[in-house]
């Protein structure tokens, strides 16, 4: 395999550790714990699982002896930067701890347990990918692990590889499907057990033991670098409106991590927009007014983030996906009929007036969208709706209208991006090359002390890496209930953007100032090399955070 300068530097990186994983580790046991909300329920489905202390790694004078071990590593869902240091880090730790210890991977994420498709990794496998990006080491994959079948049968290559102890890599379902396992496992005494650990580069798998999922740190980084390149353009040939979609279907923190690093002109917020029970106009109208006030200083350019799933979030918007959803699946035989050309009206006449007037608003692209991607529930693929465009074809719209009735003589040309999978398998910064291989190395301690249903835990991370705090934080501590295709099931809360946190009390008290002047960063590529202030930043929404 031929590799890059920079591959060849960064395979000598050795990540920092916390100081208390550095040697022998005694673990310290916090308080029991309930979930965040429907306890009863949540403990009724988990009694083997549920209560469980938080735990905390303190450095020992004890000498220790562990038994060989053999552990197996899926890594599951998207890609997000810093999985492999997740693998070399559980691959150190069992070492350290036993060097016959042996560690074997799935292939493809859950489906590998699930088919026996697997391989072991080795020393040599482990160096060719310390620090890199992506998840090539193994692949992954988005089976669910949710059926007693699926258990059973990942069971019978558990027990022929000697496998004691599984650690899933993956986002809130991930984690939720490892929680599952786990307790089905120690309510069977099948003597395996499961520990998660936080991945995904949207950011909303975090609580107050889980500062950040890994690989966010990265991807914000990556955005940022084309998103500064970009206004640097706007700025240089002043002349067009730049529309960023930006990774984010379920909350909006890589927008708001990604304004706070660059400062554009706008970016909205999906949970404010929720918050305020802004409708589509409303959106349009702000951005539209910017555009308006920016113009009457003869700036006719400037930039939006967007992020990924604001369509959602917007309440007359989810009404009319709703509806639009029981409609189809049961009108679909009656709908494939109609004439291409005729579907629109068709929709029209058929949907309730609130959602027919908003329906009929919408440009012919996007409705188009609405009524034709469907996932396999019958449901609109929301990830698919280009919002960039459709933004900036309804302000468009506005201020063509404006000028009419002259509010506004400026000119209006725009420009799309999305930003997705981009920043998804880049080599991780320093600081998720740490992160993530404490919480390989934190795995590898949890499962030598027998722990099971336990999420991996490192914190304290704005601090310098040897004073972060390892530990663990019992999964059903993060659960509630929640609807999914029509019945209640434990689910992983996810965190949304709080709008009274720091972060983005930081932004709103930023943001207009950024709307009328032209006060962009160019945050530039991710430095590995140099000061400790230009390459061991965590993210702004981190350091607010934790201020």
């Amino acid at each position: 395999m031929t590799k890059s300068a920079l591959q060849i530097a960064r395979a000598a990186y050795q990540p920092k550790l916390p100081k208390a994983l550095r040697g022998a580790v005694k673990v310290s046991e916090g308080e029991a714990t309930q979930s965040v909300a429907d306890q009863e329920e949540i403990k009724k489905l988990f009694p083997n699982t549920y209560g469980m202390p938080l735990l905390k790694f303190v450095e020992s004078n004890e000498g220790q002896s562990f038994p060989a071990i053999n552990v197996g590593v899926i890594l599951s869902g998207g890609q997000a930067p810093g999985g492999h240091n997740v693998i070399s880090g559980l691959f150190d730790g069992i070492k350290t701890l036993n060097a016959d210890s042996k560690l074997y991977g799935f292939i493809l994420g859950p489906g590998g347990l699930v088919n026996h498709d697997y391989m072991e990794l080795t020393g040599d496998i482990i160096d060719e990918y310390r620090n890199t990006g992506g998840f090539d080491i193994i692949g992954s994959g988005r089976t669910k692990l949710e059926e007693t079948e699926q258990f059973e049968k990942g069971l019978e290559i558990l027990k022929k590889l000697g496998i004691s102890a599984l650690v899933i890599i993956g986002g809130d379902d991930s984690n939720t499907n490892a929680c599952v396992l786990a307790e089905y496992y120690a309510a069977k005494k099948y003597g395996v057990q499961v520990i998660g650990c936080p991945k995904t580069i949207d950011g909303d798998l975090k609580n107050e033991m889980i500062e950040t999922s890994f690989g966010f740190d990265t991807a914000c980084k990556v955005y940022s670098e084309v998103i500064g390149n970009i206004q640097r353009d706007c700025n240089s040939a002043r002349k067009y409106w730049h529309f960023i979609k930006l990774m984010g279907r379920s909350a909006s923190h890589i927008a708001l991590e990604c304004a706070l690093q660059v400062q554009p002109n706008v970016c909205i917020v999906s949970e404010e927009v929720e918050a305020k029970d802004m409708s589509l106009d409303d959106v349009v109208t702000y951005i539209a007014q910017i555009v308006a006030n920016r113009a009457e200083k003869g700036n006719n350019f400037g930039t939006v983030l967007i992020p990924e799933g604001l369509v959602e979030f917007i309440p007359a918007m989810k009404r009319l996906i709703a509806e639009l959803n029981d409609f189809l699946a049961k009108n679909a035989e009656e709908f494939s009929h109609i004439k291409k050309s005729y579907q629109r009206e068709y929709i029209i006449s058929k949907l309730s007036k609130e959602n027919s007037e908003i329906y009929a608003s919408l440009p012919e692209s996007v409705a188009r969208q609405l009524t034709l991607d469907r996932d396999p529930h019958g449901n609109v693929q929301v990830s698919l709706i280009e919002t960039e465009k459709l933004l900036s074809e309804m302000v468009a719209k506005k201020l063509d209208q404006w000028k009419a009735e002259g509010k506004f003589n400026g000119k209006f040309a725009a420009q799309h991006h999305f930003f997705g999978y981009e920043g998804r398998c880049a080599a991780p910064s320093n600081y998720d090359a740490d992160y993530c291989y404490s919480l390989g190395y934190t795995a590898s301690v949890l499962i030598a002390n027998g722990k099971t249903g336990y999420m991996s835990s490192v914190r304290n991370t704005t601090a310098p890496a040897e004073e972060w705090i390892a530990g663990g934080v019992p999964i059903t501590m993060m659960m509630n209930m929640e609807r999914r295709h029509g019945e209640m099931k434990p689910v992983i809360q996810k965190a949304l953007v709080k709008l009274d946190g720091a972060p983005f009390k930081k932004f709103a008290a930023d943001r207009d100032t950024w709307a009328i002047n032209t006060d962009y960063v160019y945050p530039g590529p991710i430095q590995y090399f140099g000061p400790t202030e230009v390459c061991d930043q965590p993210t702004k929404t981190l350091k607010l955070e934790q201020a």
